[in-house]
């Protein structure tokens, strides 16, 4: 790859991290009870045992199927709504305009940083909130999400 490539890669995992980072200190993403997806919805829940929600919408970047270390693409993914997969096409374009063939081949053997990485450079591309790597069984589900809405349920209901 390019230097070009390669630095907006490295720039896109920094602002990642960065991003990260605040949700962690601000609504303790990582520190989640449970985690849900509706792609019917298009909606991302992570559920705080302090009765606490927080919701947002998702892009689906791409799954990482441990078993084999293969990432697919949300952009041609059997499982992925076409309304969920726009920051995919956005990581695919720029996969074209830079020849960067592992963001334009449908299906890659990598490793589960690339595949961190693939979800950086979404999520950079389309300006969204974060990313999350939920895990599906022997498959991780790589998202993006945008803005979080928190809601507190009362401990009855």
């Amino acid at each position: 790859m390019s230097n070009t490539i390669e630095t907006f890669i490295h720039a896109a995992r920094e602002g990642l991290a960065q991003q990260t980072a605040a949700h962690a200190a601000s609504w303790h993403l990582g520190e989640e009870a449970d985690w849900s997806a509706d792609l019917d919805a298009g909606t991302i829940a992570f559920h705080f045992a302090d009765c606490i929600t927080a919701t947002a919408p998702i892009q689906v970047v791409g799954t990482y199927n441990l078993a084999d270390g293969s990432f697919l693409w949300g952009w041609d993914h059997p499982s992925v709504p076409e309304p969920l997969s726009a920051h995919a096409h956005m990581a695919r374009e720029w996969g074209e305009q830079q020849g960067a063939e592992a963001f334009t081949a449908r299906k890659v053997l990598c490793s589960e940083d690339q595949a961190w990485s693939f979800a950086a450079v979404a999520s950079r591309l389309a300006t969204a909130n974060g990313v999350y790597r939920g895990p599906a069984g022997s498959t991780l589900v790589f998202m993006t999400f945008g803005t979080i809405q928190l809601q507190r349920k009362s401990a009855e209901g």
